[in-house]
């Protein structure tokens, strides 16, 4: 019982309603002492505790006294222990508030007391006079600078912690740091251009004089606003750095942002300022990032731009774009008109078909066409050797990589209208050589640095004598593991037995080859740096073919082109067409019409003994275009279609040594198509000596084909499909027979 009231004097400290009820009960006790009444004493405690259902439960079931008492000195300790718990928590708390009210009290005392002496101004004072000195060296628009005015009495009127305050600051940051009236001095010097130009691409000749005509007419206008230029060509042929190129001629501030794949309007157009973490779109950051209002902007992959839930950026582009309105393009977050004309947009593609129709309009493209084997050559030798000698750490070896290998390299290994492949390529043979130097000389002559002992701060002292050049190495320190463990068991780790990691701060520097290496890399040794060719040869038939075989010239889709065979043959049947060769539906069709134009003329070509007899009624026609899992499409393949189907009826076989291409009409017209540089490129390539193209490609190839492509190869420029058979079968038996029947 004693025990009982001792836990009651300790409850009644700590916890003032347990006081109350002790004094009650004080007062209405019968007997003098409670000690005679040790039942009520028992009842009392378990009545006055907080404890479960089931603890009082057994207190009132007990008859027992000494039980009953047992059982409510357990109830009242855990009472005790609660209520010492609470107190500890309260104690706690109020400790930490009273100190940072404490530290608040005081720092507010000290800002009042640096204010009164003129040593530090408030912040929020400092920041409005940050954007006022801002706001005053741009020439702000009349209408920005009264949304800044507003904006800056908005925030001279909040309070800093206020929400309200950090929008209004981020928006007036933004504000501040787009370059008002802020641009770099241009330089449209045609020489400096040019010197420029010439220095970081070789060949492009087009391109190039396109650019200095560009620059010529903002040389005499003062500027070139209203200008949007499209870069278009496959990869690799240096879209990317002809847009650097420009920004550096004109002195120009360069930004580059790709559009690839995007799909959120607004990184174009920026979000509203209602949303938590808003920021303006790209042309509005890059405007901040280079700091004036005319940089060169280049837009890369703006043929392959998404569309999805959040809008169509293709479209939020059109007045971004567009002269006549982005004098006043309004971003959603500035919400101020921005004036971009200034701005010099290029923009790069590899396919002009997924560029919509408005936002192509809008644009003055320019294309940027594959490089042909001498060029592709220059480069290695000038530009893509040096540089992979130095990042193979080779620049002072000599390892030299000969012009032969190099060409081998292009035309067995690196077939692409760029040099990215070739570059790679040439990488890894300078990688491979670097192997083979350290593998075969061997660590004596290349040796590793001493590692350095990692330094022990509890117990190194501070030499001032020692050198400042010495590496500095400290041990680094790993977060734990985590891994819970319980206190009792958790045992740490002695510094013996934990690994210990080393880092520094010295440069390692580059090790000197031996100048007794001496590398030769030529097309004997070439296999063993970059393994077998990739194409063995360039055409299937070298040697005179099979009646019914001729051959055609394609554009692949990645921009090179090749020399591929049409191949015919008939079985008995009923008259049908079979196409294989993965090829697509107008090359499909332009199989029918050079069938249905064969039927139609098969007395005249000699095929038929009179204009009635029937032809092919029996017989099934199979045309087939091999390395079929490449496919192929496009009209070009007619005339070499039409070419295989003659000299299949006719028994005629077809020099191997003649490529032809050219769309067909029902009526034999031969069209003019597309891609011939890179045609004639492939058949420069495969030793093709007679290329019939169509006539209304004639200026195509005499003004864009280089002349060393050229060289070796006869060109027959035909309008008519009864010229290309003429041309095609020239010197046969059957042509004696066309010259009354199929005269020109």
């Amino acid at each position: 019982m004693s025990e009982i009231v001792s836990v009651f004097k300790d409850i009644a400290q700590l916890n003032p309603l347990f006081r109350d009820q002790i004094t009650n009960f004080s007062i209405n006790q019968v007997a003098s002492n409670v000690f005679d009444e040790p039942d009520k004493l028992a009842d009392f405690a378990a009545a006055v505790s907080t404890g479960e259902v089931r603890e009082l439960q057994d207190v009132l079931e007990s008859l027992a006294v000494d039980d009953r008492l047992r059982k409510a000195l357990l109830v009242l300790k855990k009472e005790l222990i609660n209520a010492q718990l609470q107190s500890k928590l309260s104690r706690d708390v109020d400790s930490k508030i009273a100190k940072r009210q404490r530290e608040y009290y005081l720092m507010e005392q000290l800002k009042g007391i640096k204010k009164e002496l003129g040593m530090e101004s408030d912040g929020k004072d400092k920041l409005i006079e940050k954007f006022k000195e801002r706001a005053g060296a741009l020439k702000m628009p009349e209408g920005v600078r009264k949304v800044f005015d507003e904006e800056l009495a908005k925030l001279v009127g909040l309070e800093p912690a206020a929400s309200e305050a950090n929008v209004t600051r981020n928006y007036l940051e933004w504000l501040t740091q787009i370059p008002w009236g802020q641009h770099s001095p241009e330089n449209y010097s045609i020489t400096h251009a040019r010197q420029v130009l010439d220095e970081d691409h070789y060949g492009l000749k087009d391109v190039k004089d396109r650019i200095l005509e560009f620059l010529a007419v903002g040389k005499l206008r003062g500027t070139v606003q209203g200008k949007i230029i499209c870069l278009v060509g496959p990869p690799g042929v240096g879209k990317t750095s002809i847009g650097k190129s420009i920004a550096r001629a004109l002195n120009r501030q360069f930004f580059r942002f790709s559009v690839g794949g995007l799909t959120d309007v607004a990184e174009i157009k920026g979000h509203r300022r209602t949303y938590v973490g808003a920021l303006p779109g790209k042309i509005i950051q890059a405007l901040k990032r280079v700091g004036t209002e005319n940089p060169l902007v280049l837009i890369d992959e703006v043929d392959k731009i998404g569309r999805g839930i959040n809008g169509d950026p293709a479209s939020a582009l059109l007045e971004m774009l567009d002269p006549e309105q982005n004098n006043g393009f309004l971003d959603h977050y500035m919400d101020v008109p921005v004036d971009l004309s200034r701005v010099l947009f290029v923009c790069t593609a590899n396919n002009l078909d997924t560029i919509p129709a408005p936002l192509l309009d809008r644009m003055e493209v320019l294309e940027v066409s594959g490089y042909v084997s001498e060029e592709k050559s220059v480069i290695a030798d000038k530009y893509l050797g040096p540089q992979a000698r130095e990042a193979s750490g080779l620049k002072d070896a000599d390892v030299v990589l000969e012009s032969t290998a190099v060409d081998v390299l292009i035309k067995y290994y690196c077939r692409e209208s760029g040099v990215r492949n070739l570059k790679k390529h040439i990488d890894k043979i300078y990688r491979k050589a670097a192997l083979n130097l350290i593998l075969d000389l061997g660590e004596d002559i290349f040796p590793e640095p001493a590692p350095t002992k990692p330094t022990d701060a509890k117990h190194t002292d501070i030499d001032t004598d020692t050198d400042t050049d010495q590496a500095k190495s400290v041990e680094s320190h790993d977060p734990p593991p985590n891994e819970p463990a319980a206190p009792e068991t958790s045992v740490p780790k002695s510094e013996e037995n934990s690994d210990r990691k080393t880092v520094t701060t010295q440069d390692r520097p580059p090790l000197k080859v031996p100048d007794s290496v001496h590398v030769r890399i030529n097309p004997d040794n070439l296999k063993d740096y970059v393994g077998p060719p990739i194409y063995q040869k360039d055409r299937i038939y070298t040697h005179a073919p099979p009646a019914g075989v001729s051959t055609g010239l394609g554009y692949l889709g990645n921009g090179s082109g090749a020399v591929m065979p049409v191949e015919a043959m008939s079985m008995p049947g009923k008259g049908g067409l079979q196409l294989t060769g993965k090829l697509g539906e107008v090359i499909r069709e332009s199989a029918q019409i050079g069938l249905s134009w064969v039927k139609a003329h098969a007395y005249e070509l000699g095929i038929t003994q009179t204009p009635e007899e029937q032809f092919l009624t029996d017989r099934d026609i199979h045309v087939h275009m091999p390395e079929g899992s490449i496919g192929k499409e496009g009209p070009s393949a007619g005339t070499a279609i039409l070419s295989a189907f003659v000299s299949l009826f006719t028994k005629t076989p077809i020099n191997p040594d003649i490529a032809m291409t050219g769309e067909i009409s029902l009526v034999g017209q031969v069209l003019p198509v597309g891609g011939l540089k890179e045609k004639i490129l492939a058949a420069h390539r495969a030793g093709i000596k007679t290329i019939l193209a169509p006539g209304a490609n004639r200026a195509d190839i005499e003004e864009n084909v280089p002349e060393s492509v050229k060289t070796g190869i006869k060109f027959v420029y035909v309008e008519d499909v009864k010229e290309v058979l003429h041309e095609v079968f020239k010197g046969q038996a059957v042509t004696e027979r066309w010259k009354d029947t199929l005269s020109l």
